[in-house]
């Protein structure tokens, strides 16, 4: 590895406060590191994703994006674009658009903008979606230690990680889950159901990505938009809604969904924690 000490920052996402959200680890100078280092980097960070900003190719972007997990590389991932827009622009980075940030990653360009003190990203459009066949839903309830027939829809919300979204009947169900990971794989499941109670959230989510060295995500953009599309687009949500994730881990984050025409925008609160150099 090369021994110069490249910009850093530790930003939590979609927290509703200070140090409850989910941390993205994100290297501001990455240009010239190899994929084995960036690979070796989010292994040590053992976070859920670790993110690289480089120079864009394509002229339409502002930056360009790799995303890492301990197990190896997304093509999206939503609280990572929303981490890394933050440093982006914190680092000085300029806007080609007063308008927009627009984030060049493995699915394509990503639009950002800032709603409010949050940042908000264009959800990109759903590369696998459809309800999933009877097999592929049964074992997903056996996954999560549940009857097939608490299982209220199993629907493909695939954006780039490929999740498998299950719904259940309440929160309470969605947080009482203690999963078999051994059963899951092959499988990345996020479980959303609505809040019975009075409550600041809507929906309650929790994901669970085995494969990728996470057994349990705290909070999840790229679900959270596939989701979004699903549950408003088949009449189960509003246009505008807030789902918790994280509870179950002690965390409280709080993703903010908004559809405006035919655009689904996910949005949440990004704080820098940690700022410095990292040497490679």
């Amino acid at each position: 590895m090369t021994g110069e000490g490249r910009r850093f920052v530790q930003v939590d996402v979609f927290g509703s406060q200070a140090l409850a959200g989910n941390p993205v680890a994100v290297v501001v100078d990455a240009d010239g590191l190899t994929d084995i280092e960036m690979e070796r980097f989010a292994r040590w960070t053992n976070l859920s994703e670790t993110t690289f900003l480089l120079p864009p190719t394509d002229p339409a972007a502002d930056y360009r994006l790799r995303i890492f997990t301990p197990g190896g590389e997304l093509p999206f991932a939503g609280h990572p674009t929303l981490g890394s827009a933050h440093a982006w622009l914190r680092s000085g980075g300029v806007r080609r658009s007063t308008d927009a940030v627009v984030q060049q990653c493995g699915v394509g360009l990503v639009e950002l903008r800032t709603d409010g003190d949050r940042l908000a990203f264009a959800a990109p459009p759903l590369l696998h979606s459809g309800a999933a066949d009877e097999e592929t839903t049964a074992r997903a309830a056996d996954s999560l230690r549940i009857r097939r027939d608490e299982v209220l829809a199993a629907e493909w919300v695939d954006n780039g990680p490929g999740w498998l979204a299950v719904l259940l009947g309440s929160a309470e169900e969605v947080l009482a889950l203690r999963p078999d990971f051994g059963s899951m794989k092959g499988l990345k499941v996020g479980v959303v159901a609505p809040q019975t109670h009075d409550h600041d959230a809507d929906f309650e989510v929790r994901a669970f990505v085995p494969d990728l060295g996470i057994p349990e995500d705290p909070v999840t953009g790229s679900l959270n938009a596939g989701l979004a599309m699903w549950l408003i687009g088949s009449g189960r949500a509003a246009d505008h809604y807030v789902a918790a994730q994280g509870t179950a881990i002690g965390r409280s984050g709080r993703v903010h969904v908004d559809r405006n025409g035919d655009r689904y925008w996910i949005g949440g609160e990004t704080r820098t924690v940690i700022e410095g150099s990292v040497a490679f």
